[in-house]
């Protein structure tokens, strides 16, 4: 804390003379770039707190002009009012918090420490202030007097909501209080994020020796070379602790030792001891969680993130998550016990581990279907699959994609690519960051720049962006892709046409869905990726150009359900563990560790099997997104699996009418029905969970 508060005084110090707003490219009332993307190319760090600070002295401008309105609360002047005001703040937050995840530097952290409470205390002001919560209210309270069509009444009602659920309506000392907590929950979050950021960054496993390379096919071999050549490394090659780096090692690498090395670094992260570490600060996180659900009327934070979502109480996603956490961990024993046969037929002489996983279940692979990552990857190289991606889109809902050069990227690696629509239209600008870097954070993501909406009844195309941490190109080699990252690019890309097709006609409505809701248009098109008759389209060798072998698809098709019993096991142990945390009466004493280690041994997790994500690296429940709701890409995966089995059932894997009712009610209406009513609006049905249990095996 000391480092941090040295910190605040010398920026603000450096700030003082700095917001020529003629040189910041914020001030300006529209980018002057192609499309109006943001101007990377011109953007620098020393831009963003000047024009946070005027975005929020603008917003709070436009916030007190519909305050003191002196005409009585409308729907137009206050509800239309405040969806558009904000718009500058926006556009820096946008930029900011986007490049925070994909492109960080030091300096960006520092202003981050300043800005966090800054914005939340801006946003609080308005979330609790009486004045402009009267006016909303009101309308609110009239709202099926004023004539409103579907849409309009959803706003309203959503912003009512809103404001309740921040605590609005509640004593002036609570108000406070919970003003307090948010304040401090930001600012957890963000230290949370950057400890994480840096454990990763911090790691690196020399392979110095031909011994420490032993097992290693020449792709992975070749991808440490040049990981050690970036880092300015003498050594044959590194490890690090991103997924393309450390995945293939532990599948491959005959040292035991050196696995555990790797894997012992993963899953440590965050619990080290030292100042990276985060157990007090996630324990801190969980009191004041608790805390702020109480004075909002609910028992713990499940109850209060849940009452909108489609499982509406915390029992619900128990109950769904058990249902399938007996099947899927006895499959995990079967498959454990099938990879100690055979170790203990290869003399092994030990009991498996958590980093002897990946090893073992890459040689069951082979021997039960004769198949190998290195077999299959050429199959997959980047850009084919981007292409595939593209391609998919076009035949379901008539998209073409266009690369533009001229368009500013804010790192070389990535592209921009204009879309348009069926009839030609543009519809919308994407860009695409494919690979790992320091400043990026793990994992795979989709944001906008900008999102879709309406302005004073005309349309703003939306900026989208899908951020990766793929297989880099090594040599003369593009990258190719694991099945896996292969999937991965399909779930990103659909959150993607979610964000192009969305079309309220209010920032608040548009892309407005529950987040258990929210996974199904991502999730959908990683049925595709698998499907044999689409997978002659794209996953085409990088060498010959040759279309994947029947012999070989099927192989891969038959191995569809190898290792599902692990996969499925450490997703469901992260999200019973975040589910626990966030249902839990906490006291003022928290012993994380102790905490985990109870959670998942309540429910019977073998040793040899660690949740996918520990407390102190869980990035997806620091922040608010999916805080006591990890559990929703299961839930929507039964509405993922049932969907793709209406295309299935009608005989045409690219029914147009099909594709048209899924794009019309799950991404471009989302704006006007609950989850479920949307769903039954485009299946004609309830979904049918039977599709789910068979693509895992667990029926």
């Amino acid at each position: 804390m000391k480092r941090l508060l040295f910190f605040l005084i010398p920026l603000t110090m450096m700030f003082a003379g700095c917001a020529d707003r003629s040189d910041n490219p914020f001030f300006a009332d529209k980018y002057n770039t192609p499309f109006e993307v943001p101007p990377f190319d011109k953007i620098d760090n020393e831009h963003y707190l000047p024009a946070i600070e005027e975005g929020i002295k603008r917003h709070r401008a436009e916030i007190d002009a519909i305050i003191n309105n002196p005409e009585p609360p409308t729907f137009e002047n206050t509800i239309v009012a405040y969806d558009q005001a904000g718009e500058m703040l926006s556009r820096v937050n946008a930029v900011f918090g986007g490049l925070r995840s994909a492109e960080i530097n030091p300096r960006m952290q520092e202003i981050a420490r300043e800005t966090t409470p800054m914005l939340s205390a801006h946003s609080n002001s308005i979330r609790m202030d009486q004045d402009l919560f009267a006016r909303i209210a009101a309308v609110y309270e009239q709202r099926h007097e004023l004539g409103l069509d579907l849409e309009q009444m959803r706003v309203v009602e959503m912003y009512y909501r809103d404001f309740e659920r921040s605590g609005a309506a509640l004593p002036e000392a609570e108000r406070e209080r919970l003003t307090q907590l948010s304040e401090r929950m930001s600012m957890i979050s963000l230290q949370l994020g950057e400890n994480v950021l840096a454990e990763t960054n911090a790691f690196q496993l020399r392979l110095e020796t031909e011994e420490d390379l032993a097992g290693l096919p020449e792709s992975v071999r070749s991808s440490a070379a040049d990981a050690a050549r970036s880092a300015g490394v003498d050594a044959l090659g590194i490890v690090t602790l991103h997924n393309p780096s450390w995945i293939p090692f532990l599948m491959h690498s005959e040292r035991r030792d050196l696995r555990e090395k790797v894997f012992t670094a993963y899953f440590m992260r965050g619990d080290n001891d030292n100042e990276n570490d985060n157990k007090d600060l996630f324990a801190e996180l969980m009191q004041t969680r608790q805390e702020m659900s109480r004075l909002l009327g609910y028992n713990n934070y499940a109850e209060f993130f849940q009452a909108i979502q489609m499982a509406e109480h915390p029992e619900n996603v128990y109950d769904f998550l058990y249902e399938i956490w007996e099947p899927s961990l006895a499959r995990a024993k079967s498959e454990r016990d099938q990879m100690q046969r055979i170790a203990d037929r290869e003399g092994a002489n030990f009991r498996l581990e958590p980093w002897d996983w990946w090893f073992y279940a890459e040689k069951l692979r082979k021997e039960l279907y004769d198949l190998d990552d290195s077999e299959l990857r050429p199959y997959f190289p980047i850009d084919r699959v981007r292409d595939g991606n593209f391609l998919l889109a076009n035949k379901l809902f008539g998209l073409t994609f266009e690369y533009r050069p001229e368009v500013p990227v804010y790192h070389e690696e990535v592209e921009a690519f204009e879309v348009f629509d069926r009839d030609g239209s543009h519809l919308g600008i994407l860009f695409i960051d494919p690979h790992p870097r320091p400043g990026k954070r793990g994992g795979a993501w989709c944001g906008t720049y900008r999102s879709g909406s309406y302005q004073n009844g005309e349309k703003i195309y939306p900026i989208v962006t899908i951020v990766m941490n793929f297989s880099r190109p090594s040599g003369d080699r593009p990258a190719l892709l694991t099945f896996d990252e292969t999937t991965t690019y399909y779930h990103e890309f659909g959150h993607a046409l979610h964000n192009f097709f969305a079309d309220g006609r209010y920032s608040r409505t548009s892309r407005s869905v529950p987040r258990d809701f929210v996974e199904l248009p991502s999730q959908v098109l990683e049925n595709w990726a698998a499907h044999p008759d689409f997978l002659n389209k794209y996953a085409l060798h990088y060498q010959t150009g040759q279309p994947m072998p029947e012999e070989l698809q099927q192989r891969l098709l038959n191995s569809q359900l190898f290792n599902q019993g692990f996969a499925m096991t450490e997703y469901l142990a992260a999200a019973i563990l975040d589910m626990d945390w966030h249902t839990t009466e906490h006291g003022s004493e928290i012993d994380v560790r102790a905490f985990e280690k109870a959670s998942l041994g309540r429910i019977g997790l073998i040793d040899e099997i660690k949740p996918r994500y520990r407390t102190t690296y869980f990035n997806h429940i620091f922040g608010t997104g999916y805080a006591a709701g990890y559990y929703v890409y299961r839930w929507a995966g039964v509405l993922d699996a049932d969907a793709f089995q209406a295309f299935v059932d009608s005989g045409d894997l690219y029914n147009q009418q099909l594709a048209e009712s899924f794009r019309k009610y799950i991404l471009a209406e989302n704006a006007l029905r609950d989850g479920m009513e949307a769903y039954i609006k485009f299946r004609g049905q309830e979904p049918d969970i039977t599709p789910f249990l068979s693509r895992y095996g667990l029926n």
